[in-house]
């Protein structure tokens, strides 16, 4: 009877250990370092507030280093746009500022995260046909996964891969979309939002299989694949669990919603309507493209609790 009780306990003591040594220990992680576009950049306020990464680092007492920059994709060469994107410009100031001492990390102290792909996705690429022939939602996953890659070589060892959102339900993206800032010219409301869902959930699909070929191959690191779009999903059904404002909780406006007419430049300010004050927080999206600052508070504040292993909800550590 001793027997199986000490049996029973080293087999849970060996599960256990099992399960912290994939993903960094708890209190482990002293500097975030963030990769990606508009959803990330700290600089460009596209939620009209505090952006997730500095909510993160407030709520984990982490030491915050963002690259990611507004409007950007993985890489220019595959979607070209008029920003600084991941490879072409984040990663390359990343490695001068490495190179030059300015960025000193001490690599078991630090995840590096990459939220990336829905400008790639996006109107004016993918989902437009605005790619170069022949380059597909394979070939942009493939490209954010070889970010793990690029940084593991150059010494980094913690990662979080954040995949993509549900973007059929950003107000740009749905059936009912209207004219907006982000795009005023003609289109198929219903047809852009089905080939969006399709975008979304095979590239996040496509990059979870890739993650898990890779993540045998990067010795001594510890690589998580963060759900982003199950999130966004509870989220959208769920929003009393998140949102928190004074209005009647909303899912499907935005904070600052501006209607243009088809065709209309999108240089004009167009027709808008704006939540103020704490009615702000009763909404998940703050424009037809981007989450809102209530939601960036949340993702911050599940981000910080993920990498201090606090909860496992929605991530999924691989290595």
């Amino acid at each position: 009877m001793v027997g199986r009780i000490l049996t029973t306990l080293v087999l849970y003591g060996s599960a256990a250990f099992t399960a912290l040594a994939a993903g960094p220990l708890p209190g482990q992680i002293k500097n975030l370092v963030t990769f990606g576009d508009s959803y990330t950049d700290v600089d460009g306020h596209a939620d009209g507030g505090i952006v997730w990464p500095v909510y993160a680092a407030q709520d984990g007492h982490f030491k915050l280093f963002p690259f990611a920059k507004s409007g950007a994709t993985c890489s220019n060469n595959l979607t070209a746009r008029p920003f600084p994107s991941v490879f072409e410009s984040q990663l390359p100031l990343y490695f001068a500022e490495k190179s030059n001492g300015t960025l000193r990390l001490n690599p078991e102290e630090t995840i590096y995260t990459l939220w990336i792909g829905t400008n790639d996705v996006g109107a004016n690429a993918l989902l437009t046909g605005s790619q170069p022939p022949g380059v597909s939602v394979v070939d942009t996953v493939s490209c954010a996964v070889n970010w793990v890659k690029v940084m593991y070589a150059s010494g980094a060892r913690n990662f979080v891969f954040q995949n993509m959102i549900p973007l059929e339900h950003a107000p740009m993206y749905t059936p009912e979309s209207y004219p907006n800032r982000y795009w005023t010219g003609p289109r198929n409301t219903t047809a852009w939002s089905v080939f969006m869902a399709e975008l979304t959930r095979s590239g996040n699909a496509i990059a979870e299989l890739m993650l898990k070929d890779l993540a045998p191959q990067l010795h001594g690191a510890h690589l998580g694949l963060f759900d982003s779009h199950a999130l966004f999903t509870d989220m959208l059904n769920h929003p009393q669990l998140y949102l928190n404002g004074t209005a009647p909780l909303n899912v499907t406006g935005a904070v600052h919603a501006c209607v243009f007419q088809e065709g209309e430049s999108t240089g004009d300010p167009g027709v808008c309507t704006d939540a103020t004050g704490t009615d702000r927080d009763s909404f998940l999206w703050y424009d037809e493209l981007h989450p809102s600052e209530q939601a960036d508070r949340m993702v911050g504040k599940i981000i910080s609790d993920t990498i201090h292993r606090k909860s496992e909800k929605w991530i999924t550590w691989l290595s």
